[in-house]
């Protein structure tokens, strides 16, 4: 009978260390899509503690832990890598671009850029080679086909946080996750579809850095699982292209899209980030024979 006690008592551990584990993860959720959808806001660490619900008093170290760099650097390598893009890829004033991203005055961002690009934003823009790295040409041709303008509704999605390369994320074993919440939620019908959202550009964020979501656009209510979250994808418009052709070369297709496509084109960036579908599966399908459409949020 003690022996019975002392394994009851065990799983009663192991099941509140599970439980405390998804309650940080979906704090933690609410807090980065906070930051990510108001970068162009005021804000305030108080804010935020009030927000993740965590102890006022543990905030910081818990917070830190979490995102393994402390929170006030988070948001400040988010919006300079979001100038650092806007910068590069939009018509926008250095002025525009600093007050989209939080900055008070067009001195400070400047000054914090330089202090973590090791450039001016203003010679950044004029280069265009400070930063990017120049990639190595490969002699595979790219299949995409031309940019097709779509209108795409809001999708609720299921979602779980991916960070680090993206050549050395565990892919397979985040959808597993996600299709194992649809089916203990009973979430299944037809039109699933599976969407990657990569928010960081390799070439100016650090390899481990990098943040990507996996998502299931489900048609059921769900609710959040572990480290499943649940959002919103904002609906508008979109350049969309289809890309034919092994994942390895994503890279490449979007230097096409952001340095040949955008950049001769009408068309400025909306302030989303882009998305990718995923037409077949990898683990049936020929590497060459993946189908991907990448979604450019336009206005």
């Amino acid at each position: 009978m003690i022996y019975i006690y002392i394994c009851l008592d065990k799983v009663a551990i192991m099941n509140k260390k599970q439980s405390n584990k998804e309650y940080y993860t979906k704090r933690l959720n609410v807090i980065t899509e906070f930051i990510n959808n108001n970068l162009d806001k005021k804000l305030t660490l108080s804010q935020l503690a009030e927000l993740s619900h965590f102890s006022t008093f543990h905030f910081h170290k818990t917070i830190k832990a979490l995102l393994k760099e402390p929170i006030g650097a988070y948001i400040t390598r988010l919006r300079l890598e979001k100038a650092a893009q806007l910068i590069y890829y939009s018509s926008d004033t250095i002025e525009q671009i600093a007050y989209s991203v939080g900055y008070e005055t067009p001195s400070s961002l400047s000054k914090q850029f330089k202090n973590y690009f090791g450039v001016s934003p203003a010679k950044y823009r004029k280069e265009k080679t400070a930063i990017i790295v120049k990639q190595k040409q490969m002699n595979t041709k790219l299949e995409i086909k031309k940019a097709k303008m779509v209108n795409l509704d809001d999708k609720q999605v299921m979602y779980l946080k991916l960070q680090g390369s993206y050549e050395q994320l565990d892919f397979t074993s985040a959808w597993k996750k996600l299709w194992l919440v649809v089916k203990n939620q009973k979430l299944f019908t037809a039109g699933i579809e599976h969407i990657g959202i990569p928010y960081d550009d390799p070439n100016i964020t650090d390899a481990h850095k990098i943040r990507y979501d996996a998502c299931l656009v489900v048609h059921k209510k769900a609710k959040p699982e572990g480290d499943i979250g649940i959002k919103n994808l904002k609906g508008g418009t979109f350049a969309m292209f289809h890309y034919t052709g092994s994942y390895k070369n994503l890279s490449r297709v979007y230097d096409h899209i952001f340095n040949e496509w955008l950049l001769s084109s009408d068309y400025e960036l909306r302030d989303e980030p882009v998305r990718e579908k995923y037409r077949n599966n990898p683990q049936n399908t020929e590497e060459s024979k993946l189908k991907t459409e990448i979604y450019l949020p336009i206005k």
